[in-house]
């Protein structure tokens, strides 16, 4: 399950209290105080980690805590610490204080790490107050209370290339035929219902991540269909790909369907509107004789890049082209 939303309470620990004692040993009578201090509580982090792609094990768990100090002991012995929290998330997570409502983190980069609530203290031991006028002191200071946040998690996924299209365009046997990903194909609309990652492989080690998400139809601004759910996350992909059905099986214009999610993404983010974009005519293997194609690139006026998802034909070079759009976006961002 795709979760990419979540609302969660994280509590530091408390800090141990301080401790209250003398010595008490045989054949010596006048014993001095020796309670140690209590141990500081743990401090609640978050991580982004390699290989998570989902929110789903925070939304199953509201409250999220770390351990709290232990108190101080006789014979000058310290509390021990209370153990920190981390909380793994999916790289590309944004933090935020929900009373606040103030961003803390992004966090873009695996293992990048930031602590949102610190730790309570540990009260000092009366050890601590033993002075040449106060060689008895009978007082220890308690431990403090750790930081308590109230945060909202939102997910938007991080991938080099990211997939549009309506839905049945041919965007999930794509991103299956270039990668291991295997999500959902079937011969109706919105079969993909969530967002699907998959790795590029290609030849000198070369990577990339390519992002499949539901089709986008008319509206999807106003919350029309899925798409408007899931734009999100291909804000911060390189390259947008726009995958087109040559002959679509609703008999609608190839043409009016790449000017309408257009308009979409357009009225969603100028920023998304502006990214490097290819345009991937696909089901070409459903026009041999190539008039449909003709005709389309005529009227587009634009250059495309003819595939087929199904034979592979064409794919070798969308890939190649695609990577040299990534490293040209690395390079001037």
């Amino acid at each position: 399950m795709f979760i990419d939303e979540a609302k969660i309470y994280v509590k530091a620990g408390e800090g141990g209290h301080g401790c209250v004692s003398f010595r008490r040993e045989k054949f010596v009578p006048k014993g001095g105080p020796d309670g140690g201090d209590g141990g500081r509580g743990g401090h609640v982090y978050f991580v982004a980690v390699e290989n998570m792609t989902t929110l789903i094990d925070l939304k199953g768990q509201y409250h999220w805590r770390a351990k709290n100090g232990q108190p101080g002991m006789g014979r000058n012995r310290h509390g021990s610490d209370g153990e920190d929290l981390y909380i793994k998330v999916p790289p590309g997570t944004m933090i935020f204080d929900e009373d606040l409502d103030l961003m803390l983190k992004d966090l873009t980069e695996i293992n990048k790490e930031i602590m949102v609530c610190r730790s309570g203290t540990g009260g000092k031991g009366n050890k601590r107050f033993a002075t040449s006028v106060n060689q008895a002191p009978r007082h220890a200071t308690p431990g403090t209370t750790g930081q308590v946040r109230r945060l909202r998690l939102e997910l938007k996924l991080i991938a080099d290339v990211g997939l549009l299209g309506i839905p049945n365009a041919g965007k999930s046997t794509l991103v299956s035929r270039c990668s291991a990903a295997r999500p959902k194909i079937a011969d109706y609309p919105f079969t993909t219902l969530e967002p699907v990652l998959g790795i590029v492989e290609l030849s000198d080690y070369r990577r990339f991540v390519m992002a499949d998400i539901p089709g986008i139809i008319e509206g999807a601004h106003r919350g029309v269909g899925l798409g408007f759910e899931f734009l999100r996350h291909i804000e911060r992909t390189s390259v947008l790909a726009h995958v087109l059905d040559i002959l679509p099986t609703d008999g609608s214009d190839p043409l009016v369907n790449y000017q309408t999610i257009r308009t979409e993404l357009r009225r969603y983010s100028e920023t998304l509107a502006a990214k490097p974009e290819v345009i991937l005519v696909n089901k070409t293997d459903l026009d041999p004789e190539k008039k449909a194609l003709y005709n389309f690139q005529r009227r587009l006026d634009k250059k495309v890049y003819p595939i087929s998802a199904v034979t592979g034909q064409g794919l070798s070079e969308m890939n190649e082209h695609l990577w040299q759009m990534i490293q040209t976006v690395r390079e001037t961002s």
